[in-house]
Formats: structure tokens, sequence, C-alpha cells
């Protein structure tokens, strides 16, 4: 999988974890930051698990994929390039997380990590890596669009509450007590219960039921 991503999408993809079993077998991951195992309790659906010691059979692979993990932060900052050459122990937990959050941003690297729809195996781990490591609002650029009253008119939105409302419906669906509901991203302003929306595709408003 690493190798497609690499060759198909021309990403530097860089595992964060390595499977612990595989299809049906597949039990939990190597975290290859904390050289931890997690697996999943299959009775609680995923919502719970156990730390252990790195299986015996795959100490040799994690380490060698803990090596390039380091490496490949390494690489991204002069400060850890410097640790890593004098001793790739050095460069702590932490020191990792921030790195790789950094080069994520930029699109340097593409962290990749293993998981499991089927009883929710991995849930956990991918929120964690999702808060930790992708952009926040305020760490992107402003939204560039057009002026739905003159398309010539370009604007731009930053993302701060007080700016005007702005956001994109990535999703209609129908819900049998409530209605239809739209799940949308905002990328500015804010949205109180009750207030209107215009859609800039009808023309029309709609009101918000959000609190």
């Amino acid at each position: 999988m690493v190798k497609q991503v690499r060759e198909m999408l021309g990403s530097k993809a860089v595992p964060l974890q390595l499977p612990i079993g595989a299809e049906d077998n597949f039990q939990g991951v190597v975290d290859l930051i904390r050289m931890k195992g997690i697996i999943w309790h299959v009775e609680t659906e995923g919502m719970t698990f156990d730390e252990i010691d790195i299986p015996a059979d795959m100490v040799a692979e994690a380490e060698e994929w803990r090596a390039a993990l380091v490496e490949a932060v390494a690489e991204y900052d002069d400060t850890l390039m410097e640790k890593f050459f004098e001793d790739p122990n050095s460069i702590s937990e932490d020191e990792i997380h921030e790195a790789i959050r950094k080069a994520t941003i930029d699109l340097s690297i593409v962290p990749m990590m293993c998981g499991s729809s089927f009883k929710n195996k991995g849930v956990q781990t991918a929120l964690d890596a999702v808060c930790r490591y992708l952009p926040s609002p305020v760490d992107i650029e402003a939204i560039e669009g057009t002026d739905p009253n003159d398309p010539e008119k370009k604007l731009v939105r930053k993302p701060d509450a007080k700016e005007p409302f702005a956001a994109l419906a990535f999703k209609i669906m129908t819900d049998p007590f409530v209605g239809r509901l739209a799940f949308f991203r905002c990328y500015s302003g804010h949205l109180d219960a009750g207030s209107y929306v215009l859609n800039v595709r009808s023309g029309k408003k709609s009101v918000s039921a959000v609190s």
C-alpha cells in the first residue's frame, strides 16, 4: 500500500503504524512513534483496547520502519537532522509529532495509518491523528470566491467568526423526524439557530436549525 501511494500519487507516504494481522485476522497496530502495540477489543466493537509490547515476530520490522519514520521527519527539520546524525534515539516523541504536523500541513509528507471499519478498529488513533497533525482553520490561508451578485468580483473570507458567513454544503440527507438536512463545512463567520442562509446556487434562502 505504501508503495502504491508513492508510485501512483507521487506522494511521500510515511507509515506511522504497522498492522498486527491482516484481513480477517487484523487485530491492532504497532505505533511506530511510541513503539507500542495496540489491540482492540472485539466484544466492545473497538471502543476499548489494550496496549501491549510489540509482538516478538514484529520487533525487527517495527524497528526498521521506525528508523524510516525518524529519518523522514529529520529530513524536514534541520535541527532534527543534526540530532539524527548524532543519535536518532535522542529525538523525542513530541519532536516527532511536531515535525509530522508541520510536514503534513505543507504536504511534504503523507502520514499513513492502519484501521478497519469492521468492528471500528483504529477509530481512536485516526481521530487523534486528525487533531494532532491536520491544519485547523487558523493554519490555512483565507478562502477566495466570487460575489454571488457580481461573478466578476472576487471576495476573500478569513477563518474568523467575525467575518461574513461562508460555507460549503457537502452532503444532503433526509431524516424521517427532522426533514431535509444539509451538512456543511464553515469557512468563515458563524451560524445561529433560526437564522437564514442564502444558497448561492439556487438564489433561495433557507432557515438554519443548528445551535
